[in-house]
């Protein structure tokens, strides 16, 4: 086996997970291939937050082993972990290989002599203490902010996700690790981008005493990266003196991503969420309040199971009242094995899809709003290597009169809107 190919689905947990198995893959000596029809080795890495997210890996298999029927596949990830035997049925998949031993897959690869059919390494997820991750580089195109996954794994037990259950107890990388890597990321590019399954739960470890908002601090103290931008943190875990250190240092971009779910709170307690809506509102408004201009954005589901049009509407009218910037907004989907997917009152899809569309409405018109204040204004901007698309602290695109060179980071003066971000002042367009 010569060439390998490993294409991720999912998460940028997952997306980093596939960079540290390439990185294992080549030194094993084996060479990275540019697509999956070249490959002897075509590794799945795999997403099952969603039914359509396993119908996607499903369609790949297919794809694969339809166009490259000598290439040995190898399915690994979330999918790999919750449903091995479902997938280990699949035509052409040599091995299925769960995120409990995924660590494993260069030995796997190297020990197989002769081939044979559906081979399974899955365990105790639970029992999985190693840290999988590498710097993403060139994540979809985008070589100017690269991702590192810091944190792995989730305590909570929200009553719709699977998640804990196919990544395991939440674990950190070490500071000293995670300064290294950022000090070494510094050497090629501006930004660098934080994230983890519950990246708020960074050092939470027990006898651990330093936290996310410690560990930030140290990365600004010791390294000279010029922008850090955190992902996902749970509402709860924007402490004051995370936010209060957001605010205070121009190296840490103005954006703010807490998932909300449901802004109900009836539904939130059926979703095992840890917060009330209230809570969520006190930290929303404090971002606000200390960072004026800072993206904030939220996860929110539509159509779990019971919500009824009076609870959406709670959610609804809760968002209408923050000062949101942008909404990532998901239809409910029935995980196996999760208590939501045995709930009674099942919400019919039309309803889900009704409620989708009027709340991406509802974040088009405050997205609009955001955007529109910062006509006539300076912005702090991140150039991607994209021809001339550059991506501003607090979360905008904006479009440069001119391609730019890979990881400037540049003040721009904005001169207009465009369909979905912004446009660099032309004093041409003035005369």
């Amino acid at each position: 086996m010569q060439k390998f190919f490993v294409h991720n689905f999912g998460c940028r947990a997952t997306q980093a997970d596939g960079a540290a198995l390439e990185s294992m893959l080549e030194q094993r000596g084996l060479e990275n291939a540019a697509e999956a029809r070249s490959a002897d080795l075509v590794v799945l890495n795999t997403c099952t937050v969603t039914a359509n997210a396993d119908a996607d890996v499903r369609s790949m298999v297919r794809s694969v082993h339809r166009d490259n029927p000598a290439a040995q596949i190898l399915l690994t990830g979330c999918y790999a972990q919750r449903a091995p035997e479902e997938l280990a049925a699949l035509p052409g998949v040599t091995w299925v290989v769960g995120n409990s031993h995924k660590t494993q897959i260069p030995d796997i690869v190297a020990e197989t002599l002769t081939p044979f059919h559906g081979q399974i390494h899955v365990g105790d997820i639970f029992a999985q203490h190693d840290f999988l991750s590498a710097p993403i580089e060139d994540a979809a195109g985008d070589r100017a902010r690269p991702n590192l996954k810091i944190q792995d794994g989730c305590n909570n037990r929200c009553s719709f996700c699977i998640i804990p259950f196919v990544r395991g107890r939440s674990r950190s990388m070490p500071a000293g690790q995670v300064i290294d890597q950022v000090r070494h990321l510094s050497q090629n590019y501006r930004e660098v981008v934080l994230s983890g399954i519950n990246l708020g739960r960074w050092g939470r470890e027990p006898g651990q005493a330093l936290r996310l908002a410690g560990l930030v601090h140290r990365i600004l103290d010791e390294t000279t990266i010029e922008r850090i931008r955190l992902s996902s943190v749970e509402p709860m875990d924007f402490s004051d003196d995370l936010l209060g250190l957001m605010a205070d240092s121009p190296r840490i971009a103005r954006h703010v991503h807490a998932p909300l779910q449901s802004g109900s709170d009836t539904v939130l307690r059926r979703m095992h969420r840890k917060y009330r809506p209230r809570h969520y509102a006190d930290r929303v408004t404090k971002a606000r309040t200390l960072m004026p201009d800072a993206a904030i954005g939220a996860d929110v589901m539509v159509g779990f199971p019971g919500e009824t049009d009076a609870e959406f509407a709670e959610t609804f009218r809760f968002i209408d009242e923050l000062p949101f910037t942008y909404l990532h907004v998901f239809t409910y989907s029935a995980r196996p094995g999760t208590p939501a997917a045995d709930a009674p009152e099942q919400v019919p899809m039309p309803v889900r899809k009704q409620r989708n569309r009027e709340l991406r409405e509802l974040a088009d018109r405050k997205n609009l709003a955001f955007r529109q204040r910062f006509v006539g204004r300076p912005l702090s901007v991140v150039t991607l290597g994209q021809g001339n698309m550059a991506l501003s602290s607090n979360y905008l695109k904006v479009e440069l009169l001119r391609p730019a060179t890979d990881n400037l980071l540049v003040d721009v003066p904005i001169g207009a809107l465009t369909d979905s971000g912004l446009r660099e002042f032309d004093p041409l367009r003035v005369l």
